[in-house]
């Protein structure tokens, strides 16, 4: 009686299945995949945080603009009649200038930058712009910052020709434009509402922040 014997490719001399290393190769093909998806996905996380937080440090910085142009405006009301002697001339104290400065534009047409109109404004008046008083706890190392470590200047200017009193023939200020509608009660013959001499100002608010951030907020108000 004979006992079947299991098949040993070894005794008979025939040599093992090998893979030649293409599984290896398809392993470490794969791995590579990955490690480059995963540096991308790394980098995309890091791109999307420097951007949210560029965008917070522009939005703290025009909220602090927004409340300087509040403190500005606060500052005017009291002395916008329109015969008030005190906005007649500048007031370098409260960053007041009684006639306009725009930015310079040149032969191409392209303005000057805002830092160099922001520059030029206080160098051919001669004063540097006052602060506006932080709100809340201020900054380490910086007494003048707000919480955010905002540092926030204004300039105010009365949008007329030369320092006096506005709108007049020797002095012409902005105007508001005209109305949309040219008829109403006067046409019809009935009673015209009286118009206001109301002056236009422009407050320019220049915002320095953490990691180099530089805004600049201008506002026109008329009182």
């Amino acid at each position: 009686m004979s006992i079947n014997q299991p098949f040993n490719r070894l005794r008979d001399g025939s040599p093992p299945n090998r893979q030649d290393g293409v599984v290896l190769m398809v392993a470490l093909i794969i791995l590579v995949a990955m490690t480059l998806a995963g540096v991308a996905l790394i980098r995309s996380v890091d791109t999307a945080n420097v951007i949210a937080g560029n965008l917070a440090f522009h939005q703290s910085a025009t909220n602090a603009g927004e409340r300087s142009t509040e403190q500005a405006v606060n500052w005017l009301a009291p002395k916008s009649g329109f015969g008030n002697a005190d906005l007649h001339s500048d007031n370098k104290a409260q960053g007041y200038l009684a006639t306009r400065e725009d930015r310079k534009v040149d032969e191409s047409g392209d303005a000057e930058s805002w830092d160099a109109f922001w520059d030029r404004i206080q160098k051919d008046h001669g004063f540097t712009a006052p602060i506006a008083a932080p709100l809340g706890a201020t900054c380490p190392g910086n007494a003048n910052a707000d919480a955010a470590c905002n540092t926030v200047r204004y300039v105010v200017q009365r949008l007329c020709t030369q320092a006096g009193k506005p709108n007049t023939s020797t002095n012409p200020c902005t105007q508001p434009p005209p109305s949309a509608s040219s008829g109403g009660s006067q046409s019809a013959g009935g009673i015209a509402p009286a118009t206001t001499r109301q002056v236009y100002y422009r407050i320019t608010t220049r915002i320095e922040g953490p990691r180099r951030t530089v805004s600049y907020l201008q506002t026109i108000v008329a009182i």
